[in-house]
């Protein structure tokens, strides 16, 4: 009879908010009739906001620790470090971990340095190879603390440029491994594909096997199908519904003209296909309720047509009515907006904090008119009558405002009012109305041939995969948006409004301006549907939405784009679960469809045995 360890431990370096202690914490294996999972032991992360949201997340410890050597740490931020910062080493490294070396060490070292966001100098200077140095140095420390005994599997997730901005890593890491018995595989994967996200999100994977203490292959973990953006964010409360998702769903304030584009962009497009258009055909329409909306039928009167509509307030058929029936009664509350005269009797003070449920309003006679009370305050004089006395006032306490006819609507503007010649045009006489407004005094010049990333201003289908979830992920430079058939599809229920009043281009707001593509509601992603793209819970687990701590949107993002997808590292834990199961049995040979993430050196191929 087999005696199996079942139980093995991991720990989470350079965690960020949990996602990949998450899916490790979930991961189950069946080996040979036995059910393995992972016991997480803590997490290390550098920001002390960071390590509360592990612990919110995970409901395990994690340590507040700057991993920089001294060195590291000048090299990065310019100065030498502070008083009292402690330099982490491999001893404490072994005390955090009771002197036992965890079976996997999972880290996701900051990836700054080799991304291509980073302009290539900046990559090479000593500041980024300084954050670069924390995906050898890991290794290191894990290693050194547990000389004899290290790791199993010391696990490392980066963004797949490293293997040429982290050439020189990669090559120091694969030498220390090989120094210590260790075999290195390096390759990339999506984790899209293995986590059967709604995004694509491909990464790079380092894994270092202890060769000693894990002898069998280890596959990568098999494919899924992508999930689609509507399958994820399709169920969950229309954006601004922060009562039932919390503070991470509200939807930025965009400028007027960021929506405009958004909704000219083609689900599926970005800011290129605004070049594809003459937007002089092109105009918005205002929208209102159709009549009947809101409605309340009278007792007494005949009900107007009983329509098929999605319910009260988004149809113009009968869906409301004035229940008569339903009158007073002895147990009514008698204080409900409950005014009292001034010179009356006040009801009894209870905890009532509200009109409309207490008696806390009162009719107060004293404020009248009188002759010592200015008589011009915003007072409005007509085109026709005689100005009162002109005093230095200010608008609010004077009159001096006027009804002036002379300006009409439909007025036009002055030619060449915010003219902008050709580049090949003549220009006109050059007056002393220097302005954009009031001249044509702008250019449009060929010459500074800058273009927008792919991406920017890019609209995801509903049908459609979510590119990567990045730390940085904005409208403003890459594909954070969608097109939104949930508001499109209640549009019957409106009718184009007499008037509507277009918001000047750098207005801030949120307007939901329907895409004549499709009729859909082309809008961005809030931060807590980026959460669950990712593949977050869309719970705590007291209960409460999804929430980080701290009150800044950016940070909330770069943290939820820098996390691993729980379902992605659950794919992996599980694959690394089977080999450390099977390494125990010395059966290194297992049939797979998978490609390998780290095979066996030459001289350690035995007899085949068939693992079921």
């Amino acid at each position: 009879m087999l005696n199996l360890k079942t139980e093995f431990t991991f720990v989470s370096v350079c965690s960020g908010i949990g996602g990949g202690t998450l899916g490790f914490a979930e991961a189950l294996t069946e080996y040979m009739g036995y059910v393995a999972k992972f016991r997480p032991l803590y997490g290390i992360d550098v920001d002390p906001e960071i390590c509360k949201d592990y612990e919110n997340l995970t409901g395990d410890p994690c340590y507040n620790l700057d991993l920089f050597d001294r060195q590291q740490y000048i090299d990065w931020h310019g100065h030498e470090p502070p008083e009292g910062w402690e330099e982490v080493t491999p001893d404490l490294i072994r005390r955090l971990s009771d002197g036992v070396a965890p079976d996997v060490v999972f880290f996701s070292a900051p990836c700054k340095g080799f991304s291509g966001l980073l302009p290539k100098e900046s990559a090479k200077s000593k500041k980024y190879q300084a954050l670069n140095k924390l995906y050898w140095r890991v290794m290191w420390l894990y290693m050194e603390a547990f000389p004899e005994d290290g790791p199993a599997l010391i696990i490392s997730e980066n963004v797949p440029r490293i293997k040429a901005r982290g050439a020189d890593w990669l090559k120091k890491c694969r030498e220390l491994c090989e120094s210590r018995g260790y075999a290195f595989h390096n390759s990339d994967h999506d984790c899209g594909e293995i986590g059967g996200l709604a995004q694509i999100r491909h990464r790079n994977m380092s894994v270092a096997r202890n060769q000693q203490k894990c002898s069998v292959w280890l596959h990568q973990p098999p494919k899924k199908k992508h999930k689609t953006i509507g399958e994820v964010i399709g169920p969950l409360p229309l954006p601004g519904d922060t009562d039932a998702c919390g503070p991470l769903h509200k939807l930025p304030r965009l400028q007027w003209k960021v929506w405009m584009r958004l909704a000219m962009i083609p689900a599926g497009g970005d800011w290129r296909d605004l070049e594809k258009y003459d937007h002089t055909k092109y105009g918005v329409l205002g929208y209102k309720p159709r009549g009947g909306a809101l409605a309340v039928e009278d007792w007494d009167s005949t009900s107007r047509a009983v329509t098929g509509g999605a319910g009260f307030g988004r149809s113009n058929g009968a869906a409301a009515i004035n229940d008569m029936r339903f009158g007073t009664n002895a147990n009514r509350h008698v204080s409900h907006y409950r005014v009292e005269p001034m010179d009356g009797v006040a009801g009894t003070v209870t905890g009532a904090t509200h009109v409309a449920n207490g008696r806390i309003c009162v009719s107060d006679t004293r404020l009248k008119d009188r002759e010592s009370r200015h008589p011009g305050v915003y007072q409005i004089v007509k085109f026709e009558e005689v100005g009162p006395c002109v005093t230095g006032t200010r608008f609010g306490s004077g009159a001096p405002a006027i009804a002036d006819p002379r300006v009409k609507a439909g007025t036009h503007s002055r030619q060449d009012d915010y003219g902008v010649y050709n580049w090949h045009d003549t220009a006109k006489t050059v007056r002393g109305a220097g302005r954009t407004m009031n001249s044509r005094s702008s250019i449009a010049d060929p010459r500074i041939n800058c273009k927008l990333r792919a991406g920017t201003y890019g609209v995801v289908d509903w049908n459609g995969t979510a590119p990567t979830i990045a730390g940085s992920i904005d409208i403003h430079q890459g594909t954070a948006a969608f097109a939104d058939p949930r508001v499109g599809n209640d549009s019957d229920a409106y009718e184009p409004a007499e008037e509507f009043q277009i918001p000047e281009d750098k207005k801030n707001g949120v307007w939901i301006i329907l895409s004549p593509h499709d009729g859909a509601w082309h809008r961005p992603l809030t931060t807590y549907e980026l959460a669950m793209l990712q593949g977050f819970p869309s719970h705590m687990p007291d209960g409460k939405p999804f929430q980080l701590v701290g009150g800044n949107d950016a940070k909330w993002r770069e943290r939820i784009g820098n996390a691993v997808p729980p379902a992605a590292a659950r794919a992996i834990a599980e694959s690394m679960l089977l080999t450390l199961m099977a390494s125990q049995t010395g059966d290194w040979f297992g049939l797979s469809m998978e490609p390998v993430w780290v095979a066996p050196e030459e001289n350690e191929v035995k007899e085949p045995a068939l693992v079921h």
